[in-house]
């Protein structure tokens, strides 16, 4: 079962009035449509913070020392 927590925060009268036509057009709560642009904002911004940091890995002699990238066997794996 998943936990809730009711939030309350601020909106702009112009986009709370867009997202109500999105509502109607949808057929969905305001929750649901907000826990939706939530929820993708945040896997969004943790799909950043992994690309960033595997930037910052690519880049770093001794963290490269210790993986085998680069040493591409042809296998192919499934995960």
């Amino acid at each position: 079962m998943v936990r809730v927590e009711k939030v309350t925060f601020n909106l702009s009268v112009d986009l709370k009035e867009r997202m109500l036509e999105v509502k109607e057009d949808m057929s969905k709560s305001l929750s649901a449509l907000y826990n939706e642009a939530i929820r993708e904002f945040v896997e969004r911004k943790e799909l950043e913070r992994w690309e960033r940091a595997s930037k910052l890995a690519s880049k770093d002699g001794e963290y490269l020392k210790t993986t085998d990238f680069g040493k591409d066997s042809g296998e192919i794996f499934e995960y």
